[in-house]
This record gives C-alpha cells, structure tokens and sequence, in this order.
C-alpha cells in the first residue's frame, strides 16, 4: 500500500476510460496474445541479450533491433547519430505523439560472457533483465497491437535508446528530444513488477577530479605539496557537508587512485565523485559546494607548504543527469495508475531514480518509467537473471497505459494532451 502522500487521484474521465478499454474486444484479444506469447518473448529476450552491448558500443544490438522492428510493419525507421533506433506505428487521427521504448545498452565490458543458462524457471544472463526485458516487451506489445488488429488515435513512436546505463549519461534520450519537439509523452519500459510506477527522476552530476604536482621523494624531497594529501583534504571537507533529507541530496567519493610507491610524493591524485538530488536547485548547490571545496583543498595544501601554484586542480564532469519531478496527480500518472487497477493491481508509485524518464520530466514532458513485469534479481551482476512466470502481466499493463494516453480509435479519446 502507498502512503497517501503518493496516491494519485483519478479523473472520472480516466476511469471511464478504462471502464471501456478493459471490456473492449480488442483490447481482450491483445491480452490473450501477451500471454499466449510469453514463452516467444522470454525466447526473443535471449537472443538479444547475447548480443553485446556495452554503453558506447550498442551498434550491432541496434541493427538487430532495427530488423525486428521492420519486421512488425513499423515504418520510417531511422538510426540517429548516437545510434538510437525508432519508427513510427501512425495512428487515425490528430493525436498525441507518445515514445514507447526500452535501451540497448548493458553495464557489461566487451567480453563478458552473456550467454544465457536455464535454472528451472530463471533465466541467467548478464543484461537478460535490465533492459533485456524492456527491448523484448516493445516487441511484443507491437505484435499484440498487430495481431489484435488496433489503431490508436495517436501515433506510437516506437523504439529503442543508447546510453543509459553509467558514463553514458542519457546521452540516447538527450539526442532524442534535442532532434525532436513533436513528443507529447513517454514511457520507458525496464525490468519490474506491473505495480511500480516511476515518475520522478533523480538527477546527478559527476566529476573526475585530478590533483596534479611536482612529486618528489618522500624524504628527499618533504615540503613538496602532495596530490594525495590535497585530495584527502578534499575528501574530509566534502564528507563534512551538510545536504537535505527531503529533496533528497546526496553525495559520494566512490574511486580514488594516485601514487607509485610508499615513499614516493605523488604527482597525481584523482577521484571520481557522484552527487544526486530529486531537486535540480539543490543538486546545482551541491555541485557549487562541492567544485569550491576541491579548490579549496588544493589552496590549502599549497599554503601548507608555502608552494603557491604547486598543485592545480583539472575538474572533467563526466555525467549530468536532470532532476525532474511532476505531479502524481498528473494525467500520465493517473493513467498508468488507472491502468493497473483495471487489472486489479494496487499502484506504487515508486521514490525518485535515474532513467531515461529523467530528460523528458526534466523537459515538462510527461514521462513514466514502467516495469515490463515477471520477476528478476542480481541485476548489473553476472548473476543477473529473469523468470518469466506470469511476465505477460507487466506488458498488459503497459499496452493499456499506452492505449488510454494514445486513445482508442472508435472507442476511447486520448488522455495525453498534445503539447503542439
């Protein structure tokens, strides 16, 4: 049960809606096909996980996923210059653009071996869950709509993205709405249950730090400013920070690396800082605080010694992800809500985190983040694996939420309001 803090209240408009779409015979045709299909797609799920994909190198997983998607009649599918993959499945009338998509990269090097094992009813694989699952639950939704023979008011952009996981920093979904101003509403599809909603992005920004100096020899050459012990400074007044509970803030030294020998003065030091916020204001502080007490460190380290200049400091951010947050009384939370509780599901909807959600949030563009449904563990593990008992649950539920936002032709209008 969701605190009330996190209930979202439905519209009467929603819930005729899906008074109307869960008794639709269509609708009832498609359902029966997601589950007749189950075995199909945790099948097709595997053959795209056993293609590599690191974050940067997504190319050959995007051409097999481009094939895939001519095969199931979508149309004008392109691959941009990041090597995003989408079409177009057009509906009947002047409606909302709505993005439905999953991600092609896995955080696995080149190398790591993705075959997948059968454990009774799991599935092991790394990637075969986080986004094996969504690339394999886009396919099947579109079979289902094919299959069931059904025209939505609005147009389906349909489609996959690189970079989401690590370094990657979004950059697929960024070069999405940087080359389009037609989206109305998004739906990325990652692992999970039918009753988690994701509406709220966390955002982050990360930095590799490096302290550089003269070195020396630790007794040969003592009085010489220290990378190492500039960036120790740098850690300690970081650590003191005081950040909000509520929006959440947070900050982290996860990797530090620097020296040669125990009696060696280091001529470089480095760290890799992350810090997050649901809060875009708070996360811009953070961040000022953070890049200041750095610098600080370096000037303190230099005072020590009485070597001004010695050590300098070179600030590379490696990641910037937008906080972005929208009502959960909003209509595209509403809607994926109502949909789940058609289906007798009681919706969660889920604390801020990072996905591909977080650019359109972040832009004003309504965006969840759904879960493509069975069970799965270990993910960005070696043991990461999936089951996919009861796993056509999760992509009933999405297809539904697609259906209220995009509008059933003959049956039911668009929730999702055309921004244009």
């Amino acid at each position: 049960m969701m605190p009330d803090s996190q209930k979202t209240a439905i519209s009467e408009e929603t819930t005729q809606a899906f008074d109307t779409l869960k008794n639709h015979d269509a609708v009832r045709r498609a359902f029966d096909f997601l589950q007749a299909d189950n075995d199909r797609t945790t099948e097709e799920q595997i053959e795209l996980t056993e293609v590599e994909a690191p974050t940067f190198e997504e190319a050959e997983k995007g051409e097999l996923f481009a094939r895939k998607l001519a095969a199931l009649g979508i149309e004008d599918i392109q691959t941009d210059e990041v090597g995003n993959v989408f079409g177009v499945r057009r509906g009947s009338g002047n409606g909302p653009k709505l993005v439905v998509c999953a991600h092609l990269d896995t955080v696995f090097p080149r190398g790591t071996e993705v075959k997948a094992r059968r454990e009774g009813s799991r599935v092991y694989a790394p990637g075969i869950s986080d986004d094996g699952r969504g690339l394999a639950s886009v396919l099947t939704i579109v079979r289902a709509l094919n299959e069931a023979k059904i025209e939505t008011v609005g147009d389906l952009i349909i489609g996959a993205t690189v970079g989401e996981e690590g370094l990657g920093d979004l950059r697929g979904v960024k070069t999405l709405f940087a080359n389009r101003s037609d989206i109305d509403g998004f739906i990325s599809i990652e692992p999970g249950t039918p009753d988690r909603i994701t509406y709220l992005g966390a955002g982050s920004k990360r930095y590799k730090v490096t302290f550089r100096g003269p070195g020396g020899h630790s007794f040969g050459n003592f009085g010489t400013p220290s990378p190492i012990h500039a960036l120790g400074r740098a850690i300690a007044k970081i650590s003191d920070l005081e950040v909000p509970r509520n929006p959440k803030t947070t900050f982290n030294v996860g990797l530090i690396s620097g020296g040669t020998s125990v009696n060696t003065i280091s001529e470089t030091a480095e760290a890799v800082i992350d810090m997050r916020s649901t809060s875009q204001a708070e996360l811009e502080s953070l961040e000022t605080k953070v890049l200041t007490l750095i610098r600080e460190a370096a000037e303190t380290e230099n005072r020590r010694w009485r070597k001004q200049g010695a050590i300098t400091v070179i600030l590379e951010r490696v990641g910037d992800r937008p906080a972005g947050s929208q009502s959960p009384d909003s209509e595209i939370v509403q809607t994926a809500a109502a949909a789940g509780l058609a289906m007798g599901f009681r919706p969660i909807l889920e604390g801020a985190s990072s996905t591909d959600s977080n650019i359109p949030i972040h832009l004003g563009i309504p965006a969840v983040t759904l879960g493509g449904g069975g069970d799965f563990g270990g993910a960005h593990t070696l043991n990461e694996y999936y089951d996919p008992t009861d796993a056509h649950l999760g992509v009933q539920k999405i297809l539904l939420t697609m259906l209220g936002l995009t509008g059933l032709t003959a049956a039911t209008k668009p929730l999702l309001p055309k921004r244009i």
